[in-house]
């Protein structure tokens, strides 16, 4: 009986202990809803860890429901952007399984900063939240929707899983 109760603790331990962000190696994929203004869509996104504390990735978003004042094509609706994050969560040691990660991202549409979470419920599974901001603006001309899709504040929620 003694035996059985110290493999279930150690099961137990092994699997209730994730970390956020392991580091060199460390691979996220997260996706989940984006919201903003003038339109609501998809975020998908791929994370890699080069050091302990700094990964680089790919995010794409794609705008589903767009204001009806706005006439949006493929090209207006779709972005996709390079990103670099400072991982802090082992830095600031609120719990391994969680992360918070301030960073920067270049795309078709704007240069921006984003502010981003993630807690892990287990080692695969998780929840995030990012929130995006531009620093460049894609374009001053109000005539383009692109003006009012990605020159705003957009925030981001969904699942995030260790790959």
């Amino acid at each position: 009986m003694k035996k059985i109760v110290i493999i279930a603790a150690l099961l137990a331990f092994s699997f209730g202990n994730s970390q956020a962000f392991e580091g060199k190696g460390d691979q996220k994929f997260q996706i989940g809803a984006n919201f903003q203004d003038e339109a609501t869509g998809i975020n998908v996104t791929y994370d890699y860890g080069l050091g302990e504390n700094i990964s680089i990735g790919v995010s794409s978003s794609y705008a589903l429901g767009i204001d009806d004042r706005l006439d949006a094509d493929f090209g207006d609706r779709f972005d996709i952007k390079g990103r670099f994050n400072a991982n802090l969560g082992s830095v600031l040691n609120i719990d391994e399984n969680f992360d918070f990660y301030p960073g920067l991202s270049l795309s078709l549409k704007n240069f921006g900063g984003h502010v981003g979470a993630r807690y892990f419920f287990s080692e695969g599974f998780g929840i995030y939240t990012e929130a995006a901001f531009p620093l460049a603006k894609y374009d001053d001309d109000k005539t383009d929707v692109g003006y009012y899709i990605y020159n705003q504040f957009t925030l981001n929620i969904g699942a995030t899983f260790n790959l």
